[in-house]
């Protein structure tokens, strides 16, 4: 329905007014004894209102922030804490898996103090496909040739082969099509034997037992090896004086041939958060964690919690310390002091 508009009444023009606020304006607003202070801010009234209170908000209170409360209330409950309990129990089990270590200073030492700290382990991994071709032979053994007149090689990448499961390494060779050529052996000439290197063709060698010397002595004293020859059958052809050509296995003839060689890899890249503690570095990264997150397409990448806790205890008037990483509470000594022997490496 339209408005007929007397003169009396005025008409806004909204084009030129500045955009009004979100809120309205502090005094439209009711005024409640227990928000002044929120409302005028750091002009406190607690000169006339003793008992007023400031009341912050749970972002802004003091101590920790709440995402780090939030966090550690996270990593509690997906990676429990190490009590004194445990850090005995998992040293001792350490302890029983070394022949020349001590269970007395594990079980009587008291512990001094336990700094927990929560790794972040980060690993990427790729899987990649590379192909290389190269020239090989065989045998030909009179079968048919796929060569060039049937038709041009087909590049590298259009050759389709069975793809092994994703992250799966994997070296495979395949005969790349139209390729084949028939060459006689180059080893054998295309003879398909050769004269034997260790008799050079004579099918005997001197006899090692007589000292190479031929004795014309009497039966008794005959070499039983060559019965006086001086000569004995060659080990190496059998008495021949030549060999089977190694190369074309005696077929004369060698099929040559472009063979397509197809590598799938993976590739790692670790990263293992920074920490104070004195625990080596391939230890962490090879410890059993707890999965945080992982993802897995073309890339496969996870991030997993790894605890680890340095234990300080007091033994025999002197302090140590030892570390317990992992979800399985691996141990790592830096100097134990039951040791009796030093052929064992402390891992």
């Amino acid at each position: 329905m339209d408005r007929d508009l007397s003169d009396g009444d005025s008409v806004m023009d909204l084009s030129f007014e500045a955009e009004s606020p979100l809120a309205p304006p502090a005094e439209l607003l009711e005024r409640l004894p227990s928000c002044d202070c929120l409302l005028q801010g750091d002009r406190c009234c607690r000169s006339w209102n003793p008992g007023c209170q400031i009341f912050f908000p749970p972002s802004e209170a003091p101590g920790r922030p709440r995402e780090q409360r939030c966090w550690s209330s996270f990593l509690e409950h997906r990676v429990p804490v190490v009590t004194e309990e445990v850090a005995r129990e998992a040293l001792l089990s350490f302890v029983d898996s070394k022949c020349c270590y001590g269970s007395a200073a594990a079980g009587d030492l008291v512990i001094l103090e336990l700094k927990q700290q929560v790794l972040r382990r980060y690993r990427l991994e790729t899987f990649s496909e590379s192909r290389i071709s190269e020239w090989t032979f065989q045998p030909f053994t009179n079968h048919s040739v796929d060569g060039p007149q049937r038709g041009t090689s087909p590049r590298l990448w259009d050759i389709k082969v069975q793809v092994p499961p994703m992250f799966q390494e994997d070296t495979r060779k395949f005969q790349v099509p139209h390729s084949s050529l028939v060459k006689e052996c180059h080893k054998c000439h295309g003879h398909g034997r050769y004269k034997c290197s260790s008799c050079h063709g004579a099918g005997t060698v001197r006899c090692p037992s007589c000292s190479r010397a031929k004795r014309r002595a009497r039966p008794a004293r005959r070499c039983q090896m060559c019965s006086g020859s001086g000569r004995q059958r060659c080990s190496t052809c059998s008495g021949r004086g030549n060999k089977t050509c190694a190369t074309c296995k005696g077929e004369k003839k060698l099929l040559h041939f472009l063979q397509l060689v197809i590598v799938w890899k993976n590739s790692l890249f670790e990263f293992v958060s920074e920490h104070q503690l004195a625990c080596p570095g391939d230890l962490l990264a090879k410890a059993r964690g707890e999965t945080l997150f992982k993802d897995e397409n073309t890339m496969r990448q996870t991030i997993e919690l790894v605890p680890l806790t340095e234990v300080r205890y007091w033994y025999q008037g002197k302090t140590y310390v030892y570390y317990i990483y992992g979800t399985d509470h691996k141990v790592y000594v830096v100097d134990y002091p039951e040791r009796y022997c030093c052929g064992c490496t402390i891992i």
